[in-house]
């Protein structure tokens, strides 16, 4: 199947605005040490910049992130990898949301009229407006995180489809959800849905990945939620450190084949952000 490409979730100006929280240096830090006139680096943060490669590459040395994720970044060239590979069909629910997009995603044997939904996307008519025809039932809905822009279309979603069982971390403030915790496994006849428990852009957060039984060593597939987007991370607005801890242990723990399905922004792979995204460096 063909599977569209959204736009990046983050310009250089909110990778930058990102790492100086994650440093935990104020603006003007940041410029003395990188040797940069604040005024440009305020401009850069409203997305107005013209940074030489020198300059970028001091800056990513202060905030500690990858300089040549940085710079293709401000080039606006970010590398995406061709997306390929799964033993299981992948919709990919886009929605607009503010300037970018947000996204849902429906699991599915190929051919088959039965899925497992990936959040549901700030509105039930926006939802119904990217759904694909050929799914018609539900077997379960899984919600990474409890902000609107991911749970906004479960209401209507569930007078549509009826009693569809929903799965979300613990304190997400969803009524009626089933609470799960770290390395729950769920079977849906051969896929099976496993649970990180991902802490750090909210205090309740789950990533969760997807494979077929019937094809052990094919790609899996990890629903990020606002953990890891192509190009950047969600922003740390519960604990940095946590998200950081928790974004080295599954580049770590998962192949680099991994498809990643973000919360925001297009598909990618965890091979690709490690070799690119500016916020993963220090891996081995």
């Amino acid at each position: 199947m063909v599977i569209e490409r959204a736009p990046l979730e983050d310009e250089l100006g909110d990778v930058l605005e990102k790492a100086l929280r994650h440093a935990d240096l104020s603006q003007a830090e940041v410029a003395r040490l990188a040797g940069i006139d604040l005024g440009r680096l305020r401009d850069a943060i409203d997305y107005r910049y013209d940074f030489s490669r020198e300059e970028l590459a001091r800056l990513a040395s202060v905030l500690g992130l990858r300089e040549e994720g940085l710079s293709s970044l401000a080039s606006g060239h970010y590398p995406l990898p061709e997306i390929s590979g799964l033993p299981f069909c992948l919709y990919p629910l886009r929605m607009t949301h503010g300037i970018g997009v947000a996204n849902a995603y429906i699991v599915a044997h190929c051919c088959s009229p039965r899925g497992i939904l990936f959040d549901t996307g700030h509105d039930s008519e926006a939802l119904r407006r990217a759904w694909p025809p050929a799914i018609r039932a539900l077997d379960a809905i899984f919600v990474t995180h409890g902000e609107t822009e991911h749970t906004g279309g479960l209401a209507g979603l569930q007078a549509d489809f009826g009693r569809v069982p929903v799965f979300a971390p613990a304190g997400a403030g969803l009524p009626g959800a089933t609470a799960l915790s770290e390395g729950t496994s769920l079977r849906f006849d051969a896929l099976e849905v496993s649970v990180r428990d991902t802490p750090g852009h909210a205090e309740a957060h789950h990533c969760y990945v997807v494979r077929s039984q019937e094809a052990r060593s094919g790609v899996p597939l990890l629903v990020s939620g606002d953990l890891l987007f192509a190009g950047s991370v969600g922003g740390a607005y519960y604990c940095h450190r946590r998200l950081n801890a928790h974004l080295q242990r599954l580049l770590e723990e998962l192949p680099p084949e991994t498809i990643v399905a973000p919360g925001h922004g297009p598909l990618t792979t965890l091979a690709n952000e490690r070799a690119h995204n500016p916020f993963v460096k220090s891996l081995p």
